[in-house]
This record gives structure tokens, sequence and C-alpha cells, in this order.
């Protein structure tokens, strides 16, 4: 084996630029409808109104988390092995027994969040003022279970297009209703807001799973047990790695909102959404297609390891600019796409961007853990991940305010891009190929450079030297981007352009 490669096996990076360019053009629209819903919250409700959003979402999604029993993803996996073996009947069994089981247990999430509204209120805000909204959030809860359910069939065939149009519809009703709403009725608007939203993503989703043509079949008892089980075994794990990672972005916010108060809790919420911004559409488009994909391949070692080292190599071009860029630009993009009131999460934002860009470098390794189905394995990650994320976080925004939260991520990140590399190469004998050493020498220390700079450097010099890192790393990523695309497969535009850098 060399670079963990096969040498026969045909290169997938056309596939992956492919997947990102329909996932990422979708995700693009969805994050400037979200930054223009998110500019509409901070100009009318400030700080405060963004961290009054960001801890309701975040109880729609534990309590979404908790409800589904991570059947969704278990369901994307079932339905992707089916999908590989063209065993229709399979597919239609397992989407059938989805459908009912994300009904039956969103139905279930939702009623016991609205019976517990005051302790789940009183819990997060302190006090039990935010009742009624936590209970109508129960609405939420039920419609985004049925929905993810829905999606799971469209993502496990890869109708990477509906995939797509699911989620621009679903954030074209959060700006086209959500905005309104809140300037009708400002903070009372937020809930209303999130529950529209929820089921805008829950009529698309119903729309584009209909498209797939799954034929209606009667399934017994007897037939649903197994099924069940399975959806189950794995579906557990999911749960409780999503329940562990959106309990401790939870947990992190409660710390953050009773250490340093609601308007740092916006701050928190702002930075992390912006943190997130350009590496988003590259891990949206690694659970949409890649996931699938190496699922597929996942009992050959040497092409799942081919098919990660790929991947990563895409997403550390993609990221590595933007990542950069953040780093460079943080109080510019805060006024631009918040207020200057937001300006002071300038170096959390930072913090976050670093804990990105190890995060686009370990995800696509975490996926072979999920492909195997290595549920243990993929449990106990997830609990020393929470445990690492908020055991760093705890004390360090004690003492150094909301910006301890930013250098816990990067520590989370640092930690797990170590540890799961270790195991991933005890599990498939996985190995960074030369390639990808190359690129994370390039990246990492010229992101670290940036940010240094502006933590010891005066401003101008800094600001200088980001952006000749910034000008540096889109040249670089555009020319290895151009490289790996056959010539003939380029619009005719930019075939000169492809001369001209390579």
């Amino acid at each position: 084996m060399t670079d963990a490669t096969s040498r026969d096996a045909k290169p997938s990076y056309g596939q992956i630029l492919r997947s990102t360019a329909q996932i990422g053009g979708s995700s693009i629209v969805n994050i400037l409808l979200g930054l223009v819903r998110n500019k509409a919250i901070a100009l009318l409700l400030g700080p405060s109104g963004v961290g009054l959003t960001g801890l309701y979402m975040a109880i729609v999604e534990l309590s979404h988390g908790l409800a589904g029993l991570g059947i969704s993803s278990s369901g994307v996996r079932q339905i992707a092995e089916a999908a590989g073996s063209d065993d229709r009947n399979r597919i239609a069994v397992t989407t059938t027994i989805l459908r009912r089981m994300s009904l039956i247990l969103g139905a279930a999430g939702a009623a016991i969040l609205f019976l517990l509204s005051e302790p789940v209120a009183a819990f997060t805000f302190g006090d039990p003022g935010h009742a009624t909204g936590v209970a109508l959030l129960s609405l939420a809860v039920l419609l985004r279970s049925v929905s993810a359910g829905q999606t799971a069939l469209v993502q496990g065939l890869r109708r990477i297009g509906d995939l797509a149009r699911i989620n621009m519809l679903s954030a074209l009703s959060g700006v086209a209703v959500g905005i309104p709403l809140i300037y009708l009725f400002r903070e009372q608007g937020i809930v209303p807001s999130l529950v529209v939203t929820t089921g805008t993503a829950f009529a698309t989703s119903w729309w584009f799973s209909r498209k797939a043509a799954i034929p209606s079949v009667r399934v017994s008892p007897a037939r649903m047990r197994p099924e069940i089980a399975s959806l189950l075994k794995l579906g557990l794990a999911f749960m409780a790695s999503s329940i562990l990672t959106m309990g401790a972005a939870y947990g992190i916010r409660i710390i953050v909102l009773h250490e340093s108060g609601i308007e740092a809790a916006g701050f928190y919420q702002a930075a992390w959404t912006l943190g997130g911004l350009y590496t988003g559409f590259i891990l949206q488009s690694m659970s949409a297609d890649f996931y699938p994909r190496l699922t597929a391949a996942a009992g050959d070692n040497l092409e799942c390891n081919r098919l990660v080292n790929e991947q990563a190599h895409i997403s550390m071009l993609l990221a590595g600019p933007g990542v950069i860029g953040t780093l460079t630009f943080a109080p510019l993009i805060m006024t631009i796409f918040y207020s200057t009131d937001f300006n002071a999460a300038s170096t959390l934002l930072r913090w976050l961007g670093l804990g990105m860009m190890l995060r686009v470098v370990a995800w696509p390794m975490g996926f072979i853990v999920l492909a195997k189905g290595a549920q243990k394995t993929f449990f106990w990650t997830e609990v020393a991940a929470a445990v690492v994320h908020v055991g760093f976080a705890w004390p360090l925004i004690g003492r150094i305010g909301v910006n301890g939260a930013g250098v816990a991520f990067f520590a989370l990140y640092a930690w797990h891009s170590a540890i799961i590399y270790l195991i991933v190469r005890r599990m498939s004998g996985f190995r960074w190929s030369r390639a990808n050493l190359a690129l994370g020498l390039v990246f990492l220390p010229l992101a670290g450079a940036v940010f240094l700079s502006f933590a010891f450097l005066p401003y101008w010099p800094a600001l200088t030297l980001g952006l000749v890192a910034t000008a540096i790393s889109c040249l670089y990523s555009l020319k290895s981007l151009l490289t790996l695309v056959p010539s003939e497969s380029l619009p005719s535009r930019l075939k000169p352009l492809f001369g001209k850098l390579t």
C-alpha cells in the first residue's frame, strides 16, 4: 500500500467536487439567507436577542436528538447499504419502518418537552418565565423528527440535488416568515419563527422523499422487529453522539450565560455561527454524499482509506483559504454580518476558526468508524469528546470569559484529531497520504502564524501578514484544485486560467 491509496482505483476527486458543488452551492445560499436572518435579529433585538435565539435552538436540537434515538442517521446507513446492493425491497421496508418510528418517537419527544417546559425553562434561563416558549417548541421537535426520517431516505439514496433543495427551501422560509414575525413581535416572535422553519423543512422533505418512488409495502410485526433492532443498534450510538455533542454545546451556552450574562451568550452564538460559515458547506457535503459512498466501501480497507484521503485533500484545499481569511478579517466579518456591537467577539471567532480547521481534518477519518458500524468505539470517542470540551470550557470561561469557549473548542479538536487518527489507524490501517501531510504543513502553520500575529503584533503589520497569507493560500488552493480536475471537463472560459495556473 502506498500513501494508503490503491494504485489501480480511479480517483474520486471529480465526484467529491461535484457533490461539494451541489451541497456547497445550496449551503452558500442557506448561509446567505441565514446571515440575513441573523443580521435582522442582531439589529432588531441586539446581542441579547441573538443569545436567546441560540438557547431556544439548542433546546430544539437537544430534544430532537433525544427523541429520535438516532434512527434517522442509522437509516441513512441502512438505505445506503441496500442501495449499494440494489435491494429495492429492503429499501422499501427500511423506509416504511423509519417513517413510522420517526412519527412515533417525534410525538413522544414533543409530549415530554411540553410536559417538562417549566423545569426546562428554569434550568436553561434560571427562571420559568420562558416556559410558554419552550412548550411551543414541542411542535418544532415533532416536525423536525418526522422531517429527519424523510430526509434520511433522500440522503441514503444519494439524491444530492433533492437534499440541497430541501435545505434551501427551509432556509428561505426562515427569512421570508421568520424575520416578519420577529419584526412584529420582537422576542415573542423567535419561537414562532423556529416552528415555521421546521414546518417548511417537514413539507419539503415530504415532497422530495415522495419523488424517490419507493413502493408501499406491508411489513408484518415479525419483519419489523429485526429491522427496528438493526436501526436502533447503531441508532442509539448516533443518538448518544448527538446528545453528547449538543448537550456539550447546550451546557457551554448555559455556562456562558450564567458566568457572563445574556449579552456574552449572544457573542458566543454569533461567533459560533460565523466560525462555521465557510467550513459548513464542506462538512455538509461529507455527511450528504461522502458518508454513503464510504459505507458502500467499508469492507475494503484499502478503498476506504483511499476515499478518506481524497476527501480530506479536497476539504483542506477548500477550507484553508476561508479559515485564514476569517482569522484576518474577524472584526469586519462581525460588523458586516451582525453589527459593531459584536466586535468584542472577534478574538472568540479567531479561536473557533482555528478549531474549525482541525475539525475539517478530523471529520473524514471519523467517518471510517461510522461506515464500519463500530458502535462502541464511536460511542466512547463521543463521550470523551464531550467531557474534554466541557472540561476545558468550564474553568476557562470562568477565568477569561467568553473567549474561553473558543479556546476549549480548539483544544477539543487538537485532542480529537490525534485520538481519531490512532483509532482508525488500528481499525483500517489508515495512513495520511504524502500529499495530505504536505498540505497540512502548508495550511496549519500559516493559520497559526496569522492567529499569533493578531495576538502579539500591532494591528497593521498583523493585517498585512493576514492579507498576504490569505492571497497565497487562495492561489495555492486554486492551482491545486485545477490540477485535480481534467481540463476537458472545465467550462471553456476557465480553460485559459487552467493553462496559466497549471
